[in-house]
């Protein structure tokens, strides 16, 4: 499995999709396909903790970082997903510091944390004894930026001990501002707020991460300072290679076919 941290720390950046199906063999064909991690979708996908804990399966199977999503701040899923192999966590609709520091305590050992041991899973991608021990400085932990509260206190979220990186939200961010909630969108004052992130983020010494829906704006991401992109998931990638397959036939079909 490849090391997150160790891409960040060379410079690289790091290709996700979100995983949305309930479906182990959909995430192993994303898990091929060879992007850097995944991330199983709990709060807006269709899927539940053991379809989670199968796509986590599939994704080790075929070498793919496995992240998660989490319903929401305080979830009890928060401990559990991790126990079951889950390299890192993204939190959604985090407003403050204090909303922000409450996730990495859920979400890392004491001292630093309140989570409770008992990684049945997650030992197993490590030397016998040691998941404890090194559990804090692996877990990866990204908040989402995604409210204009949120970005409003993008200085003091990304100054909190224990995450590694801010998550931006595109769609709810934009609804937020009063703009159109659409992914890939580039009107200037979504832009600006794309820029504070990034400008944040590296000046903790954390990464930036952004949610896009085609390769295009990935790569602007990528221009703009962003050491993450999401490049759609499999709900979305499946819909535009369906819509894709059958509008080129459509094209093509002749009268009495």
């Amino acid at each position: 499995m490849k090391d997150l941290r160790a891409i960040w720390n060379a410079g690289g950046s790091v290709i996700n999709a979100f995983i949305s199906l309930p479906c182990a063999f959909s995430t192993e064909i994303m898990a091929r396909a060879g992007f850097d991690s995944l991330t199983v979708d709990l709060q807006h996908g269709m899927l539940e903790f053991p379809d989670a804990l199968a796509s986590f399966q599939a994704m080790g199977a075929a070498g793919a970082v496995p992240l998660a999503r989490i319903p929401e701040l305080g979830s009890p899923l928060t401990g559990k997903l991790l126990d079951a192999g889950a390299a890192g966590l993204i939190c959604p609709m985090v407003d403050t510091a204090d909303d922000v520091a409450r996730f990495v305590a859920d979400s890392l050992y004491p001292p630093v944390g309140r989570r409770s041991r008992g990684a049945t899973r997650a030992v197993l991608y490590y030397e016998p004894g040691t998941y404890a021990k090194v559990a804090n400085e692996r877990v990866i932990l990204l908040p989402m930026i995604e409210t204009a509260t949120a970005l409003a206190n993008v200085e003091a979220i990304a100054a909190v001990p224990g995450i590694t990186g801010l998550y931006v939200g595109p769609t709810d961010l934009a609804f937020s501002m009063g703009l159109e909630p659409r992914i890939d969108n580039p009107t200037p004052e979504l832009m600006a707020a794309y820029a504070a992130v990034v400008a944040a983020a590296a000046r903790n010494g954390i990464i930036a991460a952004l949610h896009c829906a085609t390769p295009a704006f990935a790569r602007e991401a990528l221009r703009m300072g962003f050491r993450m992109v999401t490049v759609n998931g499999d709900t979305g990638l499946l819909a535009d290679a369906a819509n894709s397959a059958l509008a080129a036939v459509r094209t093509e079909q002749q009268p009495g076919f």
